[in-house]
């Protein structure tokens, strides 16, 4: 597993993170950033860069990303960098006292922008 920090100047604003999945070649990723730099671009940079060196660097077949279904700024997200929605799930998982939702986001090499 890996754990980034993003950093703006000299504030934390979100983390990125990835670890490899039990297939060949296939990574997951996750992400957060601070509420207020939302819609300044700062997560679409981050994880798309990530997404890029992944490819380029490890030479992964696949990644995906889970998330919250409830989450729409993280599907928004997947969508712009190219990741396309592989599954919904319902209520699959325990989270805060209710079972949510979660959807499964993937792409490969030839999917990128």
């Amino acid at each position: 597993m890996l754990s980034l920090a993003v950093v703006n100047e000299t504030k934390v604003i979100g983390d990125l993170s990835v670890w490899y999945t039990s297939m060949k070649d296939s990574v997951e990723i996750g992400y957060c950033f601070a509420s207020e730099v939302s819609g300044k671009g700062y997560a679409t940079e981050a994880v798309s860069s990530l997404v890029r060196w992944l490819f380029s660097e490890f030479q992964v077949h696949r990644i995906q990303a889970t998330l919250d279904a409830r989450n729409n700024s993280s599907q928004k997200l997947c969508e712009r960098i190219g990741m396309r929605k592989e599954a919904h799930f319902k209520k699959d998982f325990w989270n805060k006292g209710e079972w949510t939702d979660s959807m499964v986001y993937g792409m490969l090499f030839s999917d990128l922008n």
